[in-house]
């Protein structure tokens, strides 16, 4: 799949004021790929759609401070990066040992805007941190996700398990992981494909309060 990143991102700003799933998904999923090619405004401007969809209690200008934060974050990861670098090779042990206090400052103004629980800056600066140097990154991102869906979903008590399976981090977590992973692999559609429902659950609980009988709308509806 080919992205017109630029004028895309630029004309849905200007003409969706009320985006679904899709478009949150898909300006996710803009959001890394402007980071990835350093277009920061752009970046900054692609999250917020997401954000303006999934943190409904926010106004305008919180869900750009959050945004912008995100992106702070990324970039302060490249920073410590790229000063980590020598002769083009990444120094995977420099980088481990790095300060990584900036990331974890943007992550937690994230935070404290969104009104997310703190922990949510540290997990996820532990994230990125072992996501580029290598190790089990994916546990503390579901971990920290759990934080930023509660707070869209204004549920504290998510992911909502009924029976067994308690240490789970729920589907939507392990949902958020997988895009990350398949970002990873330049596999934009695909992505975007697995975040949707991630981000439907979220226009539910907008919806009607939260519901932990089984869903079975889609199968309902064939």
């Amino acid at each position: 799949m080919t992205v017109n990143s630029t004028s895309e991102s630029r004309t849905t700003l200007q003409e969706i004021k009320q985006q679904g799933p899709q478009e949150a998904a898909k300006h996710l999923g803009l959001g890394f790929m402007h980071h990835d090619q350093r277009e920061r405004e752009l970046a900054i401007e692609a999250f917020a759609v997401t954000d303006r969809f999934q943190f409904k209690h926010l106004d305008e200008d919180a869900v750009r401070e959050a945004s912008e934060a995100y992106v702070d974050a990324l970039w302060e990861k490249d920073r410590i990066e790229t000063a980590c670098t020598v002769d083009g090779a990444l120094d995977a042990s420099a980088l481990n040992d790095a300060d990584w206090s900036p990331v974890r400052e943007a992550f937690g103004r994230r935070a404290s805007v969104v009104g997310m629980d703190p922990e949510y800056a540290k997990l996820s600066t532990v994230a990125w941190r072992r996501h580029k140097v290598g190790g089990d990154y994916w546990t503390p991102m579901k971990q920290a996700q759990v934080h930023e869906i509660r707070a869209a979903l204004q549920d504290p008590e998510y992911p909502h398990k009924p029976r067994g399976g308690q240490s789970g981090h729920g589907p939507e977590a392990a949902q958020y992981a997988l895009g990350v992973e398949l970002h990873d692999t330049r596999r934009f559609e695909e992505m975007t494909n697995v975040m949707v429902p991630y981000f439907e659950r979220i226009d539910r609980r907008h919806q009607r309060h939260n519901d932990e009988e089984w869903d079975v709308s889609e199968s309902l509806g064939q």
